[in-house]
């Protein structure tokens, strides 16, 4: 039976240690959906502080824009 293997960040490339893909991955996306479930601004709080550290991480690699939508856009609260 395979063993599920949390999807984080490689530090300091920010890709997911698990898909290769840039973190937020989609499949870590939807578990810090499912952790923030009620507390979507406790949500976007911890992404910030994350995109900081990226930002200091990558430099130039990323611009800060393009790191801004990576971080927030999915996060974002859905209309009702």
């Amino acid at each position: 039976m395979p063993r599920y293997r949390p999807h984080v960040a490689a530090r300091p490339s920010w890709r997911c240690r698990v898909c290769g893909i840039a973190w937020p991955c989609s499949a870590a996306r939807l578990a810090l959906l499912g952790e923030y479930r009620e507390n979507r601004t406790g949500l976007l709080v911890y992404l910030a502080a994350l995109r900081e550290e990226a930002d200091a991480d990558l430099g130039r690699q990323v611009t800060p824009d393009r790191l801004t939508d990576r971080f927030f856009t999915w996060a974002r609260a859905r209309a009702r």
